[in-house]
């Protein structure tokens, strides 16, 4: 259920049932900053338009933060936890549904836009549609200059696997800062998450446009939402 609030979980504020060490997001945002944010979120929020290629894509008038994953890794119910509204985005039981890129508009005055990209690795997709969506997203990125942050979304479950390399290879190709988000941290134990967030780490450190930290997060408990929340607005810069 989206949180609209930040909430006492996070990476650095486990659940009180959560066993082990607790998980460590590798920084701390403080009081100030993540009031902020959740102000920011707490305004006007609503969906622009779809763009099936780039001759739809708006203006670029305002800053940009997208959002890449597999199309199984949790973006929409993630997206709709980030913003505090249950239905921005579309979730589905149906994996790559999202098949265009998707523009969300942040503020009155607008403030930023919020981009939905298009979910990849899905395997029953026919191989014209995944070439489709590989020339949309790599255009995207290699030529929108407000593009402030990519926020590569992971599951927590499994990691990086190859399918998510071949993403971080194309944002690092396009000199494209992004930031690797775990997404249903809910669902392993905290022992668990705490590895898998510290190999995750080593492996940003590796790469040329990554931040060097990573949230761990999930849309139905709210756990890292208020630390992601921030994480967006300070990519603005």
């Amino acid at each position: 259920m989206p949180a609209s609030a930040p909430s006492a979980a996070s990476p650095l504020h486990p659940s009180p049932s959560a066993s082990g060490p607790p998980p460590r997001s590798g920084e701390v945002f403080d009081a100030e900053t993540l009031e902020a944010a959740r102000k920011t979120f707490a305004g006007p929020i609503a969906f622009l338009k779809s763009a099936p290629t780039l001759e739809f894509i708006p203006d670029p008038s305002v800053p940009e933060v997208a959002f890449a994953g597999r199309s199984n890794v949790g973006k929409s119910s993630l997206l709709n936890a980030l913003t505090g509204r249950n239905a921005l985005a579309r979730t589905s039981n149906t994996p790559g549904r999202t098949q265009e890129l998707n523009f969300f508009d942040v503020g009155s005055p607008l403030v930023m836009r919020l981009v939905d990209m298009p979910g990849y690795g899905f395997a029953k997709a026919p191989p014209a549609v995944v070439k489709k969506w590989r020339f949309l997203i790599n255009d995207f990125l290699r030529g929108r200059q407000v593009l402030k942050r990519a926020l590569v979304l992971i599951d927590a479950r499994h990691g990086i696997k190859e399918v998510d390399r071949d993403i971080l290879e194309m944002l690092d190709k396009a000199a494209v800062s992004y930031r690797i988000v775990l997404t249903k941290a809910d669902k392993i134990k905290a022992t668990e998450l705490a590895d898998v967030t510290q190999a995750t780490i080593e492996e940003a450190r590796k790469r040329a446009a990554a931040h060097p930290q990573v949230l761990a997060t999930s849309s139905e408990t709210g756990l890292g939402i208020a630390e992601l929340r921030a994480a967006v607005v300070e990519a603005l810069g």
